[in-house]
């Protein structure tokens, strides 16, 4: 049912916040239009209230603080996981180190400083594809650092499907893993704060799965959230994760339950999104309004802002890991806020929606929002040290076990990424120990969570790969799968990658040694993949052949718009993704002779 609630049943009253001594780096802002006249600091009332001033006033300022994608990153992420890169004036860019929840518990806490009306929301994927330190615990971690965070409410998004429904309830609710029981002496308690999923309905009753919304209450004003995650979760989380469940339009959830909160007299209301877009720049400060509102940014959040009704008065996404603080015109040709906090907790957005008290409405042209990096610069929230502390202690003989050696960094990055031909090449290194037969492998990019990076996180030493960042790489528990296809079904499923759902985004698989083909990004759709240019050791896909092929079971299922990799013949399934590139790291190096990074030389890219 939903629920109109001023407070969570567990949640302490806010009464002994830290205050860090430090401020962060901030964005200019983005500013819809000019303040109302006589506007005062967040937290503060305006106008004139009843009995000589001690009454409140028409105009309450209201703090949105919002993060999104936190993806269990309770300590610091590493490589370019952990960085953020700031536009200087002179037009030059700086990058940052960022993240970390004793970090952004610090933030927070400070920005609260003052503003006797805030709210803490969240644009999902708060756990899923998560460190090891989380992942290894079921993500149970991540979730007491949240009610510590004092989360008020967050939308669902499609990893937090990734071990399915009765999983995600349990992360609600509480209570120990029906398999790996309890990991202390303490019963897990679950949230303090409630997950939306507006547009996640179960089959049978089609009812949502969880609460469509909440309402926030404080002295009279209302703020109503909703919450919905992207209508194509099915397509990119496996199918025994989101097994009895149907995903509904974004805007017509949205637009529906925004009709019921005003029916309940809540007119003030913010939509929480798991879906994004792509700004123009990837710095963090970027204006995304230039040169007029909205110009700059990209992708389905641009079409759901454009047609979510005007009742809804400020939107918080996520998806895409991107930073950006827009002002994209709703139907009526309002301005309207639109933000999102890059990932991994390395931002947030602090939002001020101005509340009428007449109207119970937000004053539209008052909203302010800028994004501020979590900088590692100032003190870290000892509650939340204490936190991490205990789960490493219960992780650390799992975690810091030494499995490979590499002589560089191994990023991710890149339409064709070293790490991705190394993930590629374990495959079917492994793949081969079922079947000697075996032809190639293929690795999803978005399965790829992190760059194995040379400098030590721990004590292990540089260059030395522990379990923990192995995990950190590939947490989704997938299988190695094998299955048999004809050439002519290999080639379509390269041209899936730049085709089909995947030709606004294209998802570029990467690929293990011996296959090699041209890319041309000049060309439009499945012309993109050169068909003639498919090799295999030199020689060309023959169409009516056949070839093994091995790739992890998400893949297998037909996950990212592969359809076509769902149809293979005579299918096998092997061991774990993680065990193939362990098994994989310690075969091939050593102190000695550590992995290079792969050359990323198999794709021809022509752009």
């Amino acid at each position: 049912m939903p629920a109109t609630s001023p407070a969570h049943p567990r949640r302490r009253r806010r009464t002994n916040r830290l205050l860090a001594t430090a401020a962060g780096v901030l964005t200019v802002g983005a500013l819809a239009a000019a303040a109302l006249p006589g506007s005062a600091s967040a937290g503060e009332q305006h106008g004139k209230g009843k009995g000589h001033g001690h009454g409140p006033g028409r105009y309450q300022d209201v703090q949105l603080l919002s993060f999104n994608d936190l993806h269990g990153n309770l300590e610091p992420p590493t490589g370019s996981s952990g960085r953020v890169t700031e536009l200087q004036p002179d037009g030059t860019t700086k990058t940052i180190d960022a993240g970390g929840a004793e970090y952004l518990a610090t933030h927070l806490r400070q920005a609260r400083k003052g503003n006797a009306y805030s709210i803490t929301a969240a644009g999902g994927d708060m756990v899923g594809a998560s460190p090891l330190l989380s992942g290894l615990f079921h993500d149970e971690p991540t979730i007491e650092a949240l009610n510590k965070l004092e989360l008020d409410v967050t939308s669902v998004g499609n990893h937090e499907f990734d071990e399915g429904a009765k999983e995600l309830s349990r992360l609600q609710n509480g209570g120990c893993h029906p398999t790996d029981g309890c990991y202390t002496d303490k019963k897990f308690k679950g949230a303090d704060f409630p997950y939306l999923a507006a547009n996640v309905l179960n089959e049978k009753t089609r009812k949502p799965l969880l609460k469509p919304y909440w309402v926030w209450q404080k002295k009279g004003v209302k703020v109503g959230f909703i919450g919905v995650t992207l209508e194509g979760t099915p397509n990119i989380v496996s199918a025994e994760g989101v097994k009895g469940l149907v995903f509904k339009d974004e805007v017509e959830t949205i637009n529906k339950y925004a009709k019921e909160l005003r029916r309940k007299g809540v007119k003030s209301i913010v939509a929480l999104i798991h879906e994004g877009g792509f700004p123009a720049s990837q710095n963090y400060n970027y204006d995304c309004d230039a040169p007029g509102a909205g110009d700059g940014i990209s992708g389905p959040i641009a079409d759901i802002a454009q047609n979510v009704s005007p009742e809804v008065d400020a939107l918080v996404t996520g998806h895409t890991h991107s930073a950006y603080v827009c002002t994209i015109p709703d139907p009526a040709g309002n301005p309207r806020m639109v933000t999102s906090a890059a990932s991994f907790g390395r931002l947030y957005t602090d939002t001020t929606l101005t509340y009428d008290r007449r109207t119970g409405d937000i004053a539209r042209t008052a909203v302010k929002s800028a994004n501020h990096v979590v900088s590692r610069d100032v003190p870290r929230a000892p509650d939340m040290t204490r936190l991490i502390d205990k789960w490493n202690t219960l992780a650390a003989p799992i975690g810091g076990r030494a499995i490979g050696h590499i002589s560089g960094d191994v990023v991710k990055d890149g339409t064709e990424s070293p790490l991705g031909d190394l993930i590629a090449d374990a495959q079917l290194e492994y793949a081969r120990t079922l079947d000697p037969e075996t032809d190639l492998a293929l690795m999803n990019p978005g399965g790829i969570r992190a760059s194995l990076t040379y400098a030590a996180s721990g004590a292990e030493g540089d260059g030395v790969v522990t379990f923990a960042e192995a995990f950190t790489v590939q947490p989704f528990a997938n299988t190695v799968n094998l299955q048999t296809f004809t050439g002519e079904q290999l080639i379509q499923a390269l041209k899936e990658q730049v085709s089909g759902s995947n030709a606004a985004a294209p998802k570029i698989l990467q690929v293990s040694e011996g296959l090699t083909y041209t890319l041309d990004l000049t060309k439009s759709g499945a012309d993109r993949v050169v068909t003639d240019s498919v090799r295999l050791n030199g020689e060309a896909i023959d169409p009516s052949a056949s070839y093994r092929v091995a790739m992890n079971s998400f893949l297998a299922g037909g996950g990212d718009g592969f359809a076509t990799l769902g149809q293979g013949a005579d299918a096998l399934v092997g061991d774990d993704d993680l065990k193939a590139l362990e098994q994989y790291l310690t075969a091939n190096s050593s102190a000695g002779a550590p992995i290079d990074p792969p050359a990323a030389d198999r794709i021809t890219i022509v752009q």
